[in-house]
């Protein structure tokens, strides 16, 4: 329940960046015009309906007690048969209309980039997280995080996408529209944000009971900022100086921490779980379920299946002190 109104108030603070009404990109654009044609029509298709029956209800109002004799009227009924049938033949052609507009938006939306160099980001969906990786030639300049994406604003970007279990969608309402992600399947698309900003994304198939709490970020950003997270995200986690965080860091490596995640410039290189070495750069945590503070780290290492029921990170109870010392080691890593 408190994890449910982190999140609510999360998209209450950014309510125009989760929303397909808000686009911030071209794919999105095309998207909510699509949305709008098809809106109106509806919209006058309604009207034309309740007008209809108004005045079909105001033409056949009797105030007699007695029921009204059937009638005959073969010019009427030849009206009413033209009518029907002039009503069944608009619906027919405006349905391939909406059909022709549809297969046009989809082929703009899923059109493929002519830039020479986009930025390609692979994207796995895991129960129930998303891994995020920046692929380059050279390993080590790889970056590896999750439920964080950072992009340039204005550029277009290529994501690849896959699943390590079940079936998930990948979902950025302001930014483009629903993508599966199959097991054993690769697929690709491509997007474009032209206003900076944090846009809120959501696994949009039901995945397991913590689907709901499978949320991810897309961080939009000038070319000089990417650029320096870029740089950031590449080097190893430092040492730390501190007394506190040099213990946290053998807390780290010495209890099941190690066992799940990856600490680049350490022994940690586990898998399973998100890749940790920048942890604290994050605005979030627990895959945008909570806000990434001293005290829902604390919380989430102790006892995880508290927020997210299900999830695959087991309780850790530790001691207070080593507890205390882990959450200042990962808050070093920037």
């Amino acid at each position: 329940m408190i994890a449910d109104l982190y999140v609510s108030a999360w998209i209450l603070q950014f309510p125009g960046d989760h929303s397909a009404l808000h686009p911030a990109g071209p794919q999105a654009s095309n998207i909510e015009w699509l949305y709008w044609v098809i809106f109106w029509i509806v919209f006058i298709a309604y009207i034309l309906v309740v007008a209809g029956f108004t005045r079909a209800a105001a033409k056949t109002y009797s105030s007699s007690q007695e029921m009204l004799p059937v009638g005959f009227d073969p010019e009427k009924d030849k009206r009413a048969a033209w009518a029907v049938g002039s009503a069944i033949t608009i619906t027919v052609l405006t349905l391939f209309v909406i059909l022709f507009m549809s297969i046009i938006t989809g082929k703009k939306v899923e059109g493929v980039t002519t830039s020479k160099n986009p930025v390609t980001i692979q994207v796995i969906g895991h129960q129930w997280w998303w891994e995020v990786i920046y692929p380059n030639p050279q390993a080590d300049q790889t970056i590896t995080t999750a439920n964080e994406i950072h992009v340039p604003v204005g550029k277009p970007v290529v994501i690849l996408t896959n699943s390590a279990d079940v079936i998930h969608s990948f979902w950025p309402p302001s930014v483009n529209g629903k993508h599966d992600l199959l097991p054993g399947y690769s697929s690709a698309f491509w997007m474009q944000i032209d206003s900076p900003g944090v846009y809120r994304g959501q696994c949009a198939e039901f995945c397991g009971m913590q689907h709901a709490h499978m949320g991810f970020a897309i961080v939009a950003e000038s070319d000089e900022q990417f650029t320096a997270w870029q740089q950031q995200q590449v080097k190893p986690a430092p040492d730390p100086m501190a007394a506190d965080a040099q213990h946290g860091k053998q807390v780290f490596l010495t209890r099941a921490c190690v066992m799940c995640h990856t600490v680049r410039g350490t022994d940690a290189g586990s898998r399973m779980g998100p890749d940790l070495t920048h942890v604290a750069s994050r605005q979030m945590i627990a895959a945008e379920t909570l806000p990434n503070t001293r005290g829902n780290l604390a919380g989430w290492i102790i006892d995880p299946q508290r927020v997210k029921p299900g999830n695959h990170m087991a309780p850790n109870p530790l001691p207070a002190d080593e507890l205390q010392d882990l959450i200042t080691y990962l808050q070093t890593l920037q």
